[in-house]
């Protein structure tokens, strides 16, 4: 996994709970933290952090990945700014990730390996999201969506529709919330 990642968790976590959560939870996933943004570590290291944030907190898994997912994408968003027009709107930007923005982190690091992503317009106020990963991590995809909407000024909500999803996929239907 890309450092990015890291370096937006580790964000994501001072951001919220300060400086000495983050030390505490690279030592209770016995990691040491030493991310940078184009360097690349074992997937490992996230889930352990993932593991220790929940025993931590008390939540699940999933909804540490939805937290960290949706405090992570401004600091994402950051690194590829150049690559965000300015008229942009969220659905713009989500159908954009999987052809223009994975396609530069490709560039800069040949070995990464991100997601796929295929977006479809339904209407004027849905847009149906399909997610494949080797890594699994759907909760921290539903949280980067989230964050998107947040980035945007452009509220959503998430439907998860995997009765239209194939093997291994996360079928995403977010909904701009109007009103």
């Amino acid at each position: 996994m890309k450092g990015i990642i890291f370096n937006a968790v580790e964000e994501a976590v001072v951001d919220l709970h300060g400086p000495d959560v983050w030390d505490e939870l690279l030592d209770r996933a016995g990691v040491d933290g030493a991310y940078t943004a184009l360097g690349t570590y074992p997937d490992e290291d996230l889930f352990g952090l993932v593991g220790a944030a929940s025993a931590l907190t008390g939540d699940t898994a999933a909804n540490v990945q939805r937290v960290l997912g949706r405090h992570c994408l401004p600091v994402m968003v950051r690194q590829v700014e150049e690559l965000v027009q300015p008229d942009m709107d969220v659905f713009d930007f989500l159908a954009s990730v999987h052809d223009i923005i994975h396609v530069e982190v490709r560039k800069l690091s040949p070995d990464a390996n991100p997601p796929s992503i295929a977006s479809e317009r339904i209407d004027e106020e849905t847009l149906q999201l399909r997610y494949r990963s080797d890594r699994g991590l759907p909760a921290l995809a539903e949280g980067l969506i989230l964050g998107s909407g947040d980035h945007f000024g452009q509220p959503v909500e998430i439907e998860i529709r995997n009765d239209l999803a194939d093997d291994g996929e996360t079928v995403f239907r977010v909904r701009k919330v109007t009103g």
